[in-house]
């Protein structure tokens, strides 16, 4: 498949996407799609052709493997329907600032929070292609902690409960910011930080560095390594922020991005994740659609290998008790029936003729109505729905409003309740 086209490979709007996957069978069509474009071919043997079986799996015609559309993939073994995961898939691609686990969770109906969460960090596993294009030409590298102020920390590189980063960020020519990567480091040295550079930059390139030792041996590794001494540039009256503008830049990104939307509850054995998001939306951020973003989250998601929960978790501390019964289920599937207008259902609308009293919580009066309208209050129906009109206890009622048993009737400033009987 060559580069995919609007319209024909991704939807460009929300209204496409609502139209093309309404159904879970749609969603499995385009997964399987995604996964063979040019066909079923066996993931065992690599063999072209097969036939469909009546439970939807293929059995492959060279070894007689049978497999589904989602083994092999994020989604195998989910018992989430496929319209969920697509629309989870949806809000995470749209949304340029990220979705928390807790929105996500409010949004699809998910029975816990837990399971939103796990969804989104299976989706972050998949964001970081294998054998993916290093950065070439120029580029930025330098390192940041993330994480706030630590007491007795007097800054710089000095351990603590923060997390260093590496990052490399590629430079465009005349001026501008190209892609970026990010990893986790264990600390400052030269034996972490000479892999993280060779892993992220192209051999022969121009790598820009700070005037740290770890960085000395870039050379030797086939970089045309070039030093900038902050300490030298503070001296010479220079700002020491712009000699690496790139990299404090995607730094500063990084660091309003996961409070912001994450609300700083990012957990360090769980920070490589949120810095593979982040790298992967600043990659993409002058993308013109967003569907073309979602269509390379489903394809990274599909051709990822499975991921289980207890690969993404963090501790597998033993449970002293059984754990408690939270959330309602698995989230029911996005594919439902027509609701037939239910505001429009005989229950919600108010019989005819009507015994009506209108009640006065400030006064403590009432108004009767029946059939005998007083000259003073008037009521109306327009549009199958019940108005009031008129003037009470010498007030002018300026506005007509609407009305419904038992809902209050806001006029000039009053409460009104209205009740009703046939």
């Amino acid at each position: 498949m060559g580069y995919p086209r609007a319209g024909a490979h991704y939807r460009r709007s929300t209204g496409e996407f609502l139209a093309w996957f309404g159904t879970d069978e749609d969603c499995l069509d385009y997964l399987e799609w995604l996964r063979w474009p040019g066909g079923f071919a066996c993931p065992r043997c690599g063999h072209a052709g097969g036939w469909r079986l009546a439970d939807g799996r293929v059995e492959c015609g060279g070894c007689g493997r049978r497999t589904s559309v989602t083994a092999g993939t994020i989604f195998d073994k989910t018992r989430t329907p496929l319209t969920v995961w697509f629309h989870a898939c949806w809000l995470f691609a749209t949304a340029k600032d990220g979705i928390s686990a807790r929105h996500l969770q409010r949004a699809l109906e998910i029975g816990s929070c837990q399971t939103a969460w796990a969804m989104l960090h299976r989706l972050r596993s998949a964001l970081v292609r294998p054998g993916r294009d290093r950065l070439a030409g120029v580029a930025e590298a330098g390192e940041a902690f993330i994480g706030g102020e630590e007491h007795g920390l007097r800054g710089g590189r000095q351990p603590g409960k923060k997390v260093l980063a590496g990052i490399a960020a590629g430079i465009s020519e005349p001026k501008g910011i190209g892609r970026c990567r990010m990893a986790v480091l264990a600390d400052a040295s030269a034996s972490s930080l000479g892999p993280f550079v060779t892993g992220s930059v192209e051999p022969g390139s121009r790598v820009i560095t700070d005037g740290w030792v770890g960085y000395n041996g870039l050379a030797a590794l086939g970089y045309a390594h070039e030093r900038r001494n902050q300490k030298a540039a503070a001296r010479r009256g220079e700002d020491p922020g712009e000699l690496l503008p790139a990299v404090h830049r995607v730094s500063s990104l990084c660091k309003r991005w996961l409070p912001g939307t994450h609300q700083g509850s990012v957990e360090p054995a769980h920070l490589q994740a949120y810095l593979n998001e982040f790298a992967f939306r600043f990659n993409r951020r002058n993308s013109r659609s967003r569907g073309l973003v979602f269509f390379r989250v489903l394809e990274l998601a599909a051709g990822h290998d499975p991921v289980r929960y207890d690969d993404i978790r963090a501790t597998r501390k033993p449970r002293s008790k059984p754990p408690r019964q939270r959330g309602t289920g698995h989230p029911p599937s996005l594919n439902r029936p027509a609701a037939a207008r239910p505001w429009r259902t005989a229950e919600m609308q108010l019989p005819f003729p009507l015994r009506l009293r209108i009640h006065s919580p400030l006064r403590g009066a009432a108004v009767g109505c029946d059939n005998r309208v007083p000259s003073r209050c008037r009521l109306v129906r327009a549009g199958g729905r019940l108005g009031f009109f008129g003037v009470i206890g010498q007030r002018r009622a300026g506005r007509k409003v609407h009305s419904c048993a038992g809902v209050p009737l806001v006029v000039t400033g009053f409460a009104w309740t209205v009740r009703g009987r046939a």
